[in-house]
């Protein structure tokens, strides 16, 4: 198995953790992008859409339900191998498009995407700006992207600059029992830096959310009470000022009127 596809194999176990935290962590976020995911499929029927980022493919399915025409993007070609071999695997029967590129070469820059879902990417963007505008630019008029990614202040993000250290990450697989890896987050944006990269893309927010509340020892040892503990300190935390230490910030996001951002190909052109 190449260096791609152990990646991709972690992030799809990471929803099946025999760690609750981690467990519930992952699942808060996957379960949120589901609900939306639901709540526009029953607003009417998606001719295009495309995931930025695929992962392990944990929203491809949900994807082919909903839209006529799907397409998984990614630089990586490697991931997208593994993300294909693993819903296969799975017995998912989906019909996707896997397409390795660049979405800010202009490959997907045809304006025709009715729903984009970039899920847990940005972080590992470096310009995480003119990826946005690229987003903009592969949306239809009126094109929804939703948008996940973690936030900088949460104990996650701040304990992970130790906890991936040589030593201690050996530590902590002995602990969980099950891969660890380095997460790779070079870009983390706050809330307000995010937002005012997406106005300059041209997006409006319609929907957020936050959530994902860890505390150290707790997460590791508190077995399913500590992640109920944690859990009912998430729900607390949601919408009040200390929200910025919950993991993940998530959006709904709309093009606002006129805006556009160049044109290209269509996903259909790509992806025949």
């Amino acid at each position: 198995m190449s260096r791609e596809e152990q990646r991709v194999a972690l992030q799809a176990t990471l929803y099946a953790s025999r760690n609750p935290t981690r467990r519930y962590l992952h699942c808060a976020r996957r379960d949120w992008v589901l609900a939306q995911l639901r709540e526009l499929g029953s607003q009417g029927s998606i001719k295009q859409a495309l995931e930025l980022g695929p992962g392990s493919g944990v929203y491809l399915p949900a994807l082919s339900q909903l839209a006529q025409r799907v397409v998984a993007l990614d630089v990586e070609p490697g991931h997208l191998r593994a993300a294909k071999h693993l819903l296969a695997a799975e017995g998912e029967a989906v019909s996707v498009g896997f397409v390795q590129g660049d979405l800010r070469s202009g490959i997907l820059q045809g304006g025709s995407v009715d729903l984009l879902l970039c899920s847990e990417v940005i972080e590992h963007v470096a310009d995480s700006a003119g990826l946005l505008k690229a987003m903009a630019g592969a949306l239809s008029p009126q094109g929804t992207l939703i948008l996940t990614t973690p936030q900088p202040l949460s104990p996650v993000e701040l304990l992970g600059k130790i906890a991936f250290l040589p030593g201690i990450i050996h530590l902590l697989r002995l602990v969980y029992r099950e891969p660890v890896e380095p997460t790779g987050h070079i870009n983390l944006l706050s809330a307000a830096q995010l937002k005012t990269q997406c106005t300059a893309a041209g997006f409006v927010v319609r929907k957020q959310a936050r959530m994902g509340f860890y505390l150290p020892i707790l997460g590791e040892f508190g077995g399913n009470w500590g992640q109920r503990f944690l859990a009912a300190i998430d729900r607390k935390l949601q919408g009040s000022r200390f929200e910025a230490v919950l993991w993940t910030q998530c959006y709904l996001l709309r093009k606002a009127d006129g805006a556009v951002h160049g044109s290209a190909q269509t996903p259909s052109d790509v992806a025949a």
